[in-house]
């Protein structure tokens, strides 16, 4: 649960709302909004979606929470206090499998080197299919 200092430091007031947003988010770790309204609604009915996005905006704009692409599925929403990884997201069971960024370093280094391209990876997915999936025919 977010605590009122916690949100007091990045000059945030502490609301119901935006606590129990973090809250889910924490929670379920790689979340749509939906998810999050879903998870949220269990204890406070009454919130609308359109409240979950300007709360996930906020926590998003004083570091708490960030996002990723993972997908068809639009926007995922974690944890910022995890390390930045990047993510394998398998197409047929939905797995999400976090990966260092230093499984990642050939990779981007090719891309400097090649294209004079620098990657921000806190929104990296790759999509294909997780060990299990594969090994099914």
């Amino acid at each position: 649960m977010a605590t009122p200092h916690e949100l007091r430091e990045r000059g945030l007031r502490l609301t119901p709302q935006r606590e129990l947003v973090l809250k889910a988010v924490r929670t379920l770790e790689h979340a749509t909004p939906e998810e999050v309204a879903e998870e949220v609604r269990k204890t406070h009915p009454g919130i609308n979606l359109s409240t979950v996005y300007r709360n996930l905006e906020t926590l998003e704009n004083v570091g708490l929470v960030q996002h990723a692409h993972l997908g068809h599925g639009g926007v995922r929403y974690h944890p910022a206090e995890e390390e930045i990884h990047a993510h394998l997201n398998c197409e047929k069971c939905g797995t999400i499998i976090e990966v260092p960024l230093e499984a990642t370093a050939s990779f981007t280094q090719s891309l400097i080197d090649n294209y004079g391209f620098h990657t921000d990876l806190s929104h990296l997915a790759i999509a294909g299919r997780c060990e299990a999936c594969f090994a099914k025919p």
